[in-house]
């Protein structure tokens, strides 16, 4: 069974920083698609940031350059992390931790298989 479990995030000022992390279970990473969406009030999801099972990383354009993707791995544990500098009011949302059964090149990168709880992350002008 596939869990996701976010922490870190909080409230900043704009050009303020934070880290989330995720710890993720129950998968096959060699065979997935990992990273995280968020979502805003009223908004449809956006999906930021994506780690392939090859390392390759993949941002959406309104974050690159500013956010930054890296994992380690642990005891049958796959940790995750979002690095975010240079934060934005408008980055302002509830994120996510999320995986794709699929590489991110087959399919997967949507992350639409399972995610975690949500971190709320606001950014104030």
């Amino acid at each position: 069974q596939v869990q996701l479990v976010e922490s870190g995030g909080g409230s900043v000022p704009a050009g303020g920083s934070l880290r989330l992390d995720c710890k993720a279970y129950g998968f096959i990473f060699s065979s997935s698609c990992i990273g995280w969406f968020r979502q805003a009030a009223g908004q449809e999801r956006e999906v930021v940031a994506r780690l392939d099972s090859d390392g390759a990383t993949d941002y959406a354009d309104s974050v690159k350059d500013r956010f930054s993707i890296s994992k380690s791995s642990a005891k049958n544990t796959l940790n995750l992390s979002l690095q975010m500098n240079s934060l934005k009011p408008e980055d302002t949302a509830m994120y996510y931790c999320a995986v794709d059964l699929r590489p991110c090149g087959e399919g997967g990168g949507r992350l639409l298989d399972a995610w975690g709880q949500g971190t709320q992350v606001t950014v104030s002008s």
